[in-house]
């Protein structure tokens, strides 16, 4: 055998989320004594000629590594001792072994890509396996996700990331007698899943190799007792339908009771009832720990995020309690130092005259009109039962102030292209039915709304409605750049009152001649700047429906080369112009919230339009056609849920967190404001979700807790100005233990991704992945270091009890159209998911990643069939 000398290098292996191959480490054993290999880090796998391998496991010491004795690997659960105490949901770490009890490796000759010292690495060609993201595994849910070796990001499992790394010192070293590594490719056992690698050695090894594999040509590998080809136990493998499924058969039909400082909720996908005695419900805030670590170094150690995700406007089941209401003038009033509402985590002292405000740290003097006394040990006020900002950790504020009723405004492209498309007799039929339909019901908000119609090509075309004109008027503006009403008076005016006024000329639209030539194509910011002078004009909020036909003008930034999405120019894709960024600000200030409705059968080489609308709370609904009855259905059920939602309209969001904390970032479909603690919102829906980054200013108080309140002012269909409150009382615990059991893979997948979809405007795709890679297997690392006291293997991976279903979550996002390298989508279907994803809840983002699958059974009968169909469709539109 020839010597081969070895250079000391880190590597930083990633963790998988789908079937990969069945490594082991090679050891190369040194002529020297073994105290010169004390300061060496490697494991040992010896085996014999039946193919059987033992691992020596190694063992932590203070002066470096040392072996025990060898020892056959098997199935092992073990309890680890918590440093402290857990509350609520306290399950043990899920240990995850590679291979079953009593099973044989099919692949005994693999090299390790976690060996911190690689054996095989030269000093001039570094070794590097081909397959450096081990979390390239398939998305699929159908296919098995696998456990790996534990991370050992250039040392040891049981070696802390921050201590010093032994070097090889350039001593010669052989391979031990009986260790064998398979190199012929041809060899190895076919996979239909993932090829085999083929590994790749310095010039100088060669000759060792071919003499190994000369002596593995008549080696046939057993088969393992199991069915997985990789000898693996399926039921232990970590799987995101069985985590589901689990939580489900545990809360579904139940109650969970959501009160101060409790334990983990239910996950976003289970359907249970929430009864609030003082915590909001986690369908409207949902920490990512409910235990935060007391100490910044603390939670810089676990490597997880620590935040929340906000959906303000989350529904309520039918179950449970509607959300409370109390008028301002009834209510207590909150800090009047930094404006935080009165919420349960307020502490009252001197008899109830002062309170304690736990997000600024200040006392707050009680109104004589508002002051009762308290009573107990506790300090609680008497009138706590019967006032709901005392004692829920929801409820809504009425304001005495009342705002203008949100409009609804129609704008249609009557352009050349919609004209010889086809497209506006249906369009016009939907939204005749639609606003009939709205017409009828008598009791329902809807019916008096007030509703306006426009028409556009190169010109804008505005209609007076009023009911005391004998037909409508059009008014035609040919000056679009400055942009002046004429009259103001009929431009919105209530459905109920010009029903008849609307069908008419929804009726005359598709008769329209052709006048104007849109071969040069018609800008979206067009139709937009007209209906939001409308809105500003009558000083009122609302949505505004576009349905534009022609051709969309070039705007930059939408043509891909083959290395386009492997370099920094991305990010300039996903960045509006200032040009849109203004214009959305305007709508923002205006309540005014965008939809368009893209029916253009441009679907190459056009400006991707969507910016205005999902800046502005809106969408975009992308279709090529509508002469398909599903794409009409389809069409037909947007238009509904579109007008139908329940809406907030110029809305602010506050973010009040302890005042050891702070908030570091906030994530969500928006445009940036000067704090992070303050977003404005054009519109916002039920399901409209936001992420809210929080970092450690000083030690927090473990008996006080922390605090985390969201305050969003809007104002509804009708005009009502209202405050809806959601405060969260989290515990704190300094140990690191505490909250990793605290964490959800659910939660940690809708922030990584909201984070990292709002990342994409100004780093690289490639950048991303491998941050969001490396931040994961250090968290993993670092709770199989510090929170795993029981010795365990090196090849199992080790995993918190509601953390198993990360690895598949992280690499799904990872593979996500938004930050996958290839060209295997188009710059406008990536552009889509980001906004799409982004203003997603996390039950909706659990979906996305990993979406549920319906049954189709093969012998079906034709209407059967159709049936499935359309509900597939509706599903998806959902």
């Amino acid at each position: 055998m020839m010597d081969v000398h070895t250079a000391s290098q880190r590597r930083t292996a990633g963790l998988s989320g789908g079937p990969v191959l069945r490594f082991q480490r090679l050891t190369l054993n040194s002529g020297s004594d073994s105290g010169s290999d004390r300061g060496r880090c490697y494991e040992h796998v010896q085996v014999d000629k039946q193919g059987f391998h033992r691992e020596l496991d190694p063992l932590s010491s203070r002066n470096g590594m040392i072996l025990k004795n060898p020892v056959d690997q098997s199935l092992q659960r073990v309890l680890p001792d918590a440093p402290g105490a857990s509350q609520g949901r306290n399950v043990p770490p899920c240990f995850l072994p590679l291979l079953k009890e009593g099973t044989q490796p099919s692949k005994p000759y693999q090299m390790s890509p976690y060996c911190p010292q690689n054996p095989y690495q030269a000093i001039s060609t570094p070794f590097q396996p081909p397959h450096k993201d081990l979390l390239n595994g398939p998305q699929s849910p159908h296919e098995k996700h696998l456990p790996v070796s534990a991370p050992s990001f250039g040392q040891c499992a049981n070696q802390s990331p921050l201590s010093p790394q032994p070097v090889f010192d350039g001593t010669s070293v052989q391979p031990a007698v009986g260790a064998g590594y398979i190199h012929n490719p041809a060899s190895l056992p076919s996979s239909p899943v993932q090829q085999q690698p083929q590994w790749t050695f310095p010039p100088h090894t060669v000759g060792s190799i071919n003499a190994l594999n000369a002596q593995e040509r008549n080696f046939t590998p057993q088969t393992p007792n199991s069915e997985s080809r990789y000898g693996l136990d399926p039921d232990v493998l970590p799987s995101a339908v069985k985590v589901m499924a689990e939580d489900r058969a545990e809360w579904e039909g139940k109650v969970f009771v959501s009160e101060p400082f409790s334990s983990l909720p239910p996950l976003a996908t289970t359907s249970c009832a929430i009864e609030d005695r003082g915590n909001a419900s986690p369908f409207a805030i949902r920490s990512t720990s409910y235990c935060v670590p007391s100490e910044g170094q603390t939670a810089l150690l676990a490597r997880l995020p620590l935040g929340a995700l906000l959906t303000p406007l989350a529904n309520h089941k039918a179950e449970e309690k509607p959300l409370p209401v109390c008028r301002e003038p009834d209510c207590v009033v909150g800090c009047r130092w930094c404006g935080a509402s009165m919420c349960p985590a307020m502490g009252w002292q001197d008899c109830g005259q002062r309170f304690y405000c736990p997000f600024c740290g200040k006392l707050s003097e009680v109104p004589w009109q508002h002051y009762q006394p308290t009573k107990g040990a506790d300090g609680f006020r008497v009138d706590k039962d019967k006032r709901p900002e005392l004692s829920m950790g929801s409820y809504e504020i009425l304001s005495s102030q009342k705002a203008e009723p949100a409009a609804l405004l129609l704008a249609i492209d009557v352009s050349a292209s919609a004209l010889r498309g086809g497209h506006l007799e249906c369009v016009t039929q939907q939204i005749q039915t639609l606003l009939t339909s709205l017409d009828r019901q008598g009791d329902d908000a809807l019916s008096d709304v007030r509703v306006g119609l426009m028409t556009y090509d190169s010109r804008i075309h505005l209609y007076n409605l009023s009911p005391l004109l004998s037909r409508p008027h059009m008014l035609v503006i040919t000056e679009t750049e400055d942009l002046q009403l004429p009259v103001r008076e009929g431009l919105l005016v209530s459905l109920k009152d010009c029903i008849d006024s609307i069908n008419s000329v929804l009726q005359l639209i598709p008769q329209f001649s052709l006048e104007c030539d849109d071969s040069s194509g018609v800008p979206i910011e067009m139709p937009v700047r007209a209906g939001l002078a409308v809105m500003q004009a009558l000083s009122c909020p609302g949505k505004l429906l576009v349905f534009h036909a022609a051709p969309l003008i070039e705007m930059g930034h939408t043509n891909s080369s083959s290395g386009f999405f492997g370099s920094n120019k991305p990010k300039s894709i996903f960045q509006p112009s200032q040009l849109v960024i203004s214009l959305a600000k305007e709508c923002i200030d205006q309540g005014c919230g965008v939809h368009l409705f893209d029916l253009s059968q441009q679907d190459v080489g056009g400006a991707w339009p969507g910016h205005i609308p999902y800046l502005t709370g809106g969408a975009l609904h992308k279709y090529s056609h509508l002469q398909g009855e599903l794409d009409r259905e389809r069409f037909s059920n947007d238009l509904k849920r579109t007008v139908e939602t329940d809406t907030g309209y110029k809305a602010e969001l506050r973010i009040f967190v302890s005042k050891d904390l702070r908030v570091s970032g906030c994530y969500g479909l928006f445009v940036p404001g000067p704090s992070t603690s303050r977003v404005a919102l054009a519109t916002l829906d039920r399901q409209t979700a936001l992420a809210v980054e929080l970092a450690h200013s000083r030690a927090l108080d473990e008996t006080r807790g922390v605090a985390i309140q969201a305050v969003l002012s809007y104002s509804t269909q009708s005009g009502d100005r209202r405050t809806r409150v959601h405060t969260l009382s989290l515990q704190c615990s300094r140990h690191l233990q505490d909250a990793f059991r605290h964490y959800q893979a659910q939660t940690l997948l809708t922030f990584y991704c909201k984070k990292m979809y709002c990342a994409v405007l100004e780093r690289p795709l490639q950048e991303l992945r491998e941050e969001l890679q490396t931040e994961v297997t250090e968290a993993l690392a670092s709770y199989r270091k510090h929170c795993c006291s029981a010795s365990v293997s090196a090849g199992q991976l080790v995993l918190p009890q509601y953390l198993r279903a990360l690895p598949v979550y992280i690499n799904s996002l990872r593979k996500s159209e938004v930050l996958l390298p290839g060209l295997r989508s188009s710059v406008h279907q990536r552009l889509q998911q980001r906004c799409q994803v982004l203003r997603m809840d996390t039950s909706s983002t659990t979906t996305h990643f990993y979406p549920l699958l319906l049954p189709l059974p093969l012998s079906v009968s034709a209407p059967t069939l159709q049936t499935q169909r359309r509900h597939c469709a509706a599903v998806g539109s959902a």
